[in-house]
C-alpha cells in the first residue's frame, strides 16, 4: 500500500509561479514511475507530467516549457514546480504512483494504481 499526500497548492495571479509537493510512503520510492494529473470543473482529469524511475519525463503540451516535474528519491517526493501559470492551469492537482513499472501510457490514468487526495491550484486574471 501507497501513500501519497500533496501540498502546495494556493491562489496566485497569472505569471505567478507555485511548487506542489507530494510525499509518497513505500521503501522503494526509487522504482516507482510518478505523475501529476489535474482537473477541473465539469472537466475529465487530464494528464499533466510524469517522471519516471530513471527521470524520463513526460509533458502535456500546454505546460511544456512553464512546467518542471523532478523527485528527491532520498525524501520519497515527487515535485511540480508551476511557472508563468494561466487561468486555465486552474485545477485540482493530483499526484499518482506507478509501483509495477507497467508499460501503460504515462498519460493514462490507468497506469497508476496509487492516487493522492489533490490539492487546488486557482490562477486569477
Amino acid at each position: 500500500q501507497v501513500q501519497l499526500v500533496e501540498s502546495g497548492g494556493g491562489l496566485v495571479q497569472a505569471g505567478g509561479s507555485l511548487r506542489l509537493y507530494c510525499a509518497a510512503s513505500g521503501r522503494t520510492f526509487s522504482s516507482y514511475d510518478m505523475g501529476w494529473f489535474r482537473q477541473a470543473p465539469g472537466e475529465e482529469r487530464e494528464f499533466v507530467a510524469a517522471i519516471t524511475w530513471s527521470d524520463t519525463t513526460y509533458y502535456r503540451d500546454s505546460v511544456k516549457g512553464r512546467f518542471t516535474i523532478y523527485r528527491e528519491n532520498a525524501k520519497n517526493a515527487v515535485y511540480l514546480q508551476m511557472n508563468s501559470l494561466k487561468p486555465e492551469d486552474t485545477a485540482v492537482y493530483y499526484c499518482a504512483a506507478d509501483v509495477s513499472r507497467n508499460l501503460r501510457s504515462f498519460r493514462s490514468q490507468g497506469k497508476y494504481a496509487y492516487w493522492g487526495q489533490g490539492t487546488q491550484v486557482t490562477v486569477s486574471s
